[in-house]
């Protein structure tokens, strides 16, 4: 928190009630990360009436919020790896990666110096950088936004807090634009449309996001058919998918949400592999499917598998952190899709 004198104290004013403590505070020091606020909250040193507090207690208004000081630096405990890594871009502020499928952009919560903690993006990045922005805590440093570990495609990387400040909130205002390539089984009854349903943590199974409970997390996503096919195992739409906001698994759930899972997706109700929908076209399928340089299937079933989700982060836009110019990445599809796309167009039903 730069130039603030300790203690401090802030009074919550009325309309502020039902606020979570952390969000309230971040929008109180905007030059500071709420997950610095978070730390700050662990350490016991925010106090909300004089008692410790957690950062998701909801405001009344009126409370006497003190702070007692910063949160004491921690160590990042990722590790430097040398990991390949496909780098689009990069200047001083920052950094345009395309990540392949596979990768995780950084370990999980409360992960050791172990077998979790390695492989990721961020192990990457730190050998090849060195040095990144601090505001996403010790285990996601330099990550602005994250991609599923499943999904491939653009991702922008902050080498330094200032430059991670300002993206963020390019990401949280709604001004950064992206585009995505997804697979779908069956077809969307509209050429174009918007999903607009909140998305929340599924109450029964954690690991998955559902847009049946409310009061969940405002989720807007807009697609557009690219092509409609039709093939032995059934049919399927390639989409392009803009997002206006960013949350967990959105495209995945909001895409299964309508009925239309995307390919791979076996998390939210897509089939481990494709089979060929009747016996009359097996041999037309395992034909295609035997073609060169198709996608990797087991002769004897004639089964389609990918071993991933067909969701792709295509394109981005958004505006340089220091420079305010506009700046465009794209980034195509990986060979494994691109295969496992033709197997399917060449599969005639």
């Amino acid at each position: 928190m730069p130039d603030v004198r300790f203690p401090m104290t802030v009074i919550v004013p009325s309309d502020a009630a039902g606020q979570r403590l952390d969000r309230f505070l971040t929008a109180q020091f905007p030059d500071t990360s709420r997950a610095h606020i978070q730390q700050l909250l662990a350490e016991g040193k925010g106090r909300v009436n004089e008692a410790v507090a957690k950062p998701a207690l909801r405001l009344k208004g009126g409370e006497q919020i003190t702070i007692l000081g910063d949160p004491q630096p921690v160590p990042l405990r990722a590790i430097a790896e040398d990991i390949p890594l496909d780098i689009v871009y990069e200047d001083d502020y920052l950094a345009v990666v395309n990540k392949a499928a596979g990768m995780m952009v950084h370990a999980g919560a409360g992960a050791t110096d172990d077998e979790r903690n390695r492989g990721t993006l961020v192990n990457a990045l730190l050998h090849r950088f060195g040095k990144l922005s601090g505001v996403g805590g010790e285990l996601r440093p330099g990550i602005v936004h994250r991609l599923d570990k499943d999904t491939s495609g653009l991702i922008v990387v902050a080498k330094n807090d200032i430059a991670h400040r300002k993206l963020a909130r390019q990401f949280s205002g709604r001004q950064v634009k992206k585009r995505y390539i997804a697979l779908v089984h069956g077809w969307p009854a509209k050429d174009h449309g918007t999903i607009s349903r909140e998305i929340s943590r599924d109450a029964v199974r954690r690991t998955r996001m559902t847009t049946r409970r409310s009061g969940g997390r405002a989720a807007v996503s807009h697609y557009g058919v690219r092509e409609r096919i039709t093939s032995a195992f059934g049919k399927f739409a390639l989409l392009d998918v803009r997002i206006e906001t960013g949350r967990t698994h959105q495209i995945r759930v909001h895409m299964a949400s309508i009925g239309h899972p995307v390919v791979g997706d076996t998390l939210y109700g897509a089939p481990k592999a494709l089979r060929p929908d009747s016996v009359r076209t097996r041999s037309s399928a395992k034909r295609s499917l035997q073609a060169p340089g198709s996608a990797d299937v087991k002769e004897e079933d004639s089964n389609l598998g990918l071993a991933r989700n067909f969701l792709h982060a295509a394109a981005i836009e958004f505006a340089h952190p220091r420079s305010g110019e506009p700046m465009s990445f794209t980034a195509p599809m990986p060979d494994e899709l691109c295969r496992f796309l033709q197997a399917l167009q060449t599969a005639n039903g």
